[in-house]
């Protein structure tokens, strides 16, 4: 079974990347949001409209729109080197998570959706680049790219309107 179907003048991106992993990863990030934000109410108006993003990347990488790749790419990217080498959130996470597996207490749940957050992430950065990688369409490094410029716009727009102070 061919994991590309013609659809018109261009080829459908199709294939365990589009159909499981981008689910999947974003899914994690959404199941992260969704805690910490239930954890931290400060939170839950910049954690709604960023699960936007996600939702989006969902749909619209099933609807083999290459500008979704883009988002999901680029917003998984900036995310996970923010929480990896600025906030360090997501190292602190995975020790809460460890301090849990020895102790069994939850110390920070929010901190360790971090982590699980930026697991998610790595599974989307890959399927997206793999999906990506799959696409034949015109002008498709445009199309993620722009995607990718757009999205990065829009959280920058929600954390200036939506993070708490």
């Amino acid at each position: 079974m061919s994991t590309q179907a013609q659809t018109g003048p261009e080829l459908r991106i199709e294939g365990s990347s589009t159909r499981l992993w981008i689910p999947v990863g974003a899914g994690l990030f959404l199941v992260a949001l969704l805690v910490s934000a239930l954890v931290v109410p400060q939170l839950r108006l910049l954690h709604f409209l960023q699960a936007l993003i996600y939702l989006a990347v969902i749909v619209g990488s099933r609807g083999n729109k290459v500008w979704a790749l883009g988002a999901g790419f680029a917003s998984s990217v900036f995310c996970n080197s923010r929480q990896l080498f600025v906030t360090h959130l997501m190292q602190a996470g995975a020790i809460v998570f460890l301090s849990f597996l020895r102790k069994g207490q939850i110390t920070r749940l929010d901190t360790m959706m971090v982590t699980l957050g930026g697991i998610g992430h790595f599974i989307l950065i890959v399927a997206c680049l793999v999906a990506f990688g799959r696409a034949r369409t015109e002008r498709k490094w445009l199309k993620f790219v722009a995607g990718g410029l757009t999205t990065l716009a829009y959280f920058a727009l929600i954390v200036k309107i939506a993070l708490p102070h």
